[in-house]
């Protein structure tokens, strides 16, 4: 499987051509449009690498048909343009601009970033130019990323369609996409969306561990279940974050240093930095990169009396290998590691009146006012979070005339835990009322190893039959310790520490799979694509469980296997001017698995969760007009959810997850990109959503919401991008982005807080670059809007206290770039 394509800098697809690429011909069919995207779709149609496609800038109107030899090919596309080509190998062409003549100004290409330009991504195991794919898929490009100022995940989610995710905080949060939601609690069920580092899954049930996006290519998110191709937890889609690769060529260095103040909050750092080098030119070279950044925090706790108490430090660093082993043959790899920690949660709830005379007085960084004020909250326990991973994986790809093969193998390992205020369990109805502890405090931890490898072959592509298939194995084990702590004064002032309830739980998880689709030429432009997985995955549970009477210790050793088919369909119609419908049904699915936590023994039906399915059928439309600068693609789905998964809390503060029923979902999401004149592009995205719970579990509530948790009837977002040059030097970019979240309920349990409110982000920054330098000015949520966002607090206290998320106050920051 083929891993990068960059815009403005890669075009990538996998090779398959001749030993002398310059004289072998190739048929082509490349629809005018500028020489960027020409050169991208070249580099798709004839199975070859382009690098350095941004020196030929957003400009030009070139096409081509019929079957040339490559040389002739790339000299007739960019004849005019202000760059020209050199021919590496029978496999890379390299994109360099024009050098003047001696006396002559050289000639610019356009530097606008440029949002509808093509990209090519690998999100479906084979490389595609995005606009020829049948489904929602979106990608964002580094250029992008770099522009809009997104270095984490929460931070490209508003400029992706039906994408949005919890705010639990760093290192806790949940993606959920198309309004394909299970609730805002992570537990036992696995994640809907399948988070990837390249070509390798790093989630199962746990939170996303927020990576930082330094030296990001692009990101790439397929929506909708991708069963067939991903397997078991790819619900409701795939986010994918492919890193930039070494160059075997050309040594690049670059770095990133910030500062941010937030509105009664403390000031927040970052700085990265990156590096690569070939060590032997054309065979051997090495990537890496390194962050360290400080949110500071802004949240007060007037119990404790610690103001500010939620900040988060995060450090991590990858270094990747490319081997050039022949010209058939390349090995990549990479290793991974972030650490990260918060200090506290981001949560607030109501001031009790009896620490409204502290509130202003005891804290050195007060609030916004009185009791009840947006950033304070009164726990007795600090409530942190640690959230470390660490990632090492490798892919050997081989490339011949008929097509390819990979061999990828990734070790993932991952640690979080979280500490709680657990004292609601003292209160007169609370589980522990009749003991004589004043203060309850409850950790939980996860270490899990997850080991995949994923075999696939796939046919050169360009015939009227394409083909892919695959063999795929993984293997998670997990540990899960749990304690409840209960303190008490003794004489003397001394505490007395019990413990109440513990907790250590062990999973095995394994997946087999073959997997495969083909796609077949109609004729007409017509052709119709049939895929399909099957699979087997076995779970293993054990558990022991210690309680304090009156209460029960136990132990639980269970297994169970899964099996079925995972199917795929579609027919699509390309046109002559490159426009795209297609109609499309995928599958998603997620094991099942069993409930040991709580108090008492859990019994009967409670005891294991069922698996769910999703069937999906959406039809869409991919357009593009006015010479490539504008493109538009609609997205219209309905999809039946049966048997839903979702974790959830008891009355005591433990987890467990049941099946809550079925549900029908329908939608409509679109995207719309514009480059205009005078260097100013726009992007917008949308998503209109509604569900419905039929069948309700009567086991899981007696009072079942009607809608799935967490999808707004409406959600979408704006990115504006205005780019003009100061003088020969210098160049101004100014860019703007807002996001909606439309109103939203937080469970599934009807009798459980109300429906939150809905909620804008908004950001906007300034940018003054020369080649190799760039001086940014932003300022996030300008009007400090306190929205409540999609989240939770305490578990033990949830439902009985009122809580809620606001966003970080406003942030002023500035950010210096380098780039060599």
């Amino acid at each position: 499987m083929s891993l990068r394509a960059l815009l403005g800098g890669v075009a990538f697809a996998c090779v398959a051509g001749r030993a002398e690429a310059a004289d072998s011909s190739v048929r082509l069919s490349i629809p005018a449009r500028s020489y960027s995207d020409a050169l991208i779709e070249l580099g798709v149609q004839a199975n070859i690498s382009i690098l350095g496609t941004a020196n030929c800038g957003a400009d030009g109107h070139a096409g081509l048909s019929g079957r040339y030899p490559l040389d002739e090919a790339l000299r007739r596309l960019l004849t005019g343009a202000p760059c020209t080509y050199r021919i590496v190998d029978a496999r890379t062409v390299r994109i360099v601009p024009i050098l003047p003549a001696a006396g002559e100004a050289r000639r610019e290409p356009s530097r606008a970033t440029n949002l509808v330009a093509e990209l090519v991504v690998t999100a479906t195991k084979r490389p595609a130019v995005l606009d020829t794919l049948p489904g929602g898929v979106s990608a964002l490009p580094r250029e992008q990323l770099a522009a809009s100022g997104a270095v984490e995940v929460g931070q490209t989610v508003g400029q992706l369609a039906g994408v949005v995710t919890t705010n639990l905080g760093p290192g806790r949060d949940k993606l959920l996409i198309r309004g394909l939601s299970d609730g805002a609690f992570t537990g036992r069920a696995r994640s809907t969306v399948s988070t990837y580092l390249d070509h390798a899954p790093i989630n199962y049930n746990a939170p996303d561990p927020d990576l930082r996006l330094v030296d990001i290519d692009r990101v790439e998110v397929v929506r909708g279940p991708q069963g067939a191709l991903y397997g078991s937890g790819a619900v409701s889609g795939i986010y994918r974050i492919v890193t930039r690769k070494p160059d075997l060529e050309r040594p690049e260095f670059g770095g990133m240093a910030g500062y941010a103040t937030t509105r009664g909050g403390d000031p927040s750092r970052e700085f990265e930095a990156y590096a690569s080098l070939p060590l032997i030119k054309d065979r051997l070279a090495v990537r890496v990169a390194g962050y360290d950044d400080v949110q500071g925090g802004y949240l007060d706790d007037v119990n404790l009396r610690i103001a500010n108490v939620d900040q988060t430090q995060r450090q991590g660093g990858r270094v990747a290998l490319r081997l050039r082993i022949s010209e058939n043959w390349r090995l990549d790899a990479l290793a991974a590691t972030q650490d990260l920690k918060s200090n506290d949660t981001q949560y607030v709830t109501a001031i009790p009146p009896s620490l409204h005379s502290v509130v202003g007085e005891a804290l050195e960084s007060p609030g916004d006012g009185g009791g009840g004020a947006p950033d304070q909250r009164a726990n007795r326990v600090r409530e942190g979070h640690r959230n470390n991973f660490d990632y090492v994986g490798g892919q050997l790809q081989g490339d011949f005339d008929w097509g390819s093969v990979s061999s990828s193998v990734s070790y993932v390992h991952h640690v979080y835990s979280s500490q709680y205020d657990a004292s609601a369990t003292l209160d007169p109805r609370g589980a522990f009322a009749s003991t004589q502890a004043n203060l309850g405090v409850y950790t939980e931890a996860a270490h899990a190893d997850m080991y995949v490898q994923d075999f696939v072959v796939r046919s050169a592509g360009g015939g009227r039959f394409n083909w892919l298939a695959g063999v795929y194995a993984a293997r998670t084990n997990e540990r899960s310790p749990s304690v409840l702590g209960l303190l008490s004064a003794a004489p003397g002032g001394q505490a007395l520490v019990a413990t109440a309830y513990t907790e250590n739980r062990k999973d095995r998880t394994s997946e087999v799979a073959i997997y495969g689709e083909a796609t077949y030429s109609l004729g007409g432009g017509w052709s119709a694509t049939l895929g399909g997985r099957l699979f087997q995955t076995h779970v293993h549970t054990t558990a022991d469980i210690f309680a304090i009477k009156p209460y029960d210790t136990r132990a639980l050793d269970a297994a169970r296997t899964f099996d079925g088919v995972l199917p795929k369909l579609s027919l699509q119609r390309t046109f002559s001017n490159g426009d795209l419908v297609y109609g499309l049904i995928t599958e998603g699915y997620r094991p099942g698995g069993f409930n040991s936590s709580g108090f008492f023994a859990v019994n009967g039906a409670r005891a294991a969760f069922q698996p769910d399915r999703l069937r999906n059928y959406e039809v869409g439309v991919k357009l593009r007009r006015f010479d490539g600068r504008l493109a538009a693609r609609a997205t219209a789905y309905f999809d039946e959810w049966r048997n839903i998964q979702t974790d959830q809390y008891r009355p005591s503060g433990l987890a467990y997850t049941a099946n809550v029923g079925d549900a029908r979902i329908v939608g409509l999401e679109t995207e719309l990109e514009l480059r205009l004149a005078q260097g100013l592009s726009l992007q917008a995205n949308g998503l209109l959503s509604d569900s419905k719970i039929r069948d309700p579990n009567p086991l899981f509530a007696l009072q079942v919401a009607g809608a799935l948790p967490g999808v707004p009837k409406a959600s979408g977002g704006l990115l504006a991008i205005y780019q003009r040059p100061l003088s020969e030097r210098f160049t101004l970019r100014v860019v703007g982005e807002t996001s909606y979240v439309g109103s939203a309920g937080l469970s599934f349990d009807a009798t459980l807080p109300p429906r939150m409110d809905h909620y804008w982000r908004t950001s906007l920054s300034a940018e003054v670059a020369t080649e190799h330098w760039r001086l940014m000015g932003y300022v996030t949520n300008p009007f400090n809007d306190a929205g409540d966002t999609f989240a939770y607090g305490n578990p033990f206290s949830f439902g009985t206290v009122q809580q809620s998320t606001p966003q970080r106050p406003r942030t002023i920051g500035v950010r210096l770039a380098a780039a060599f």
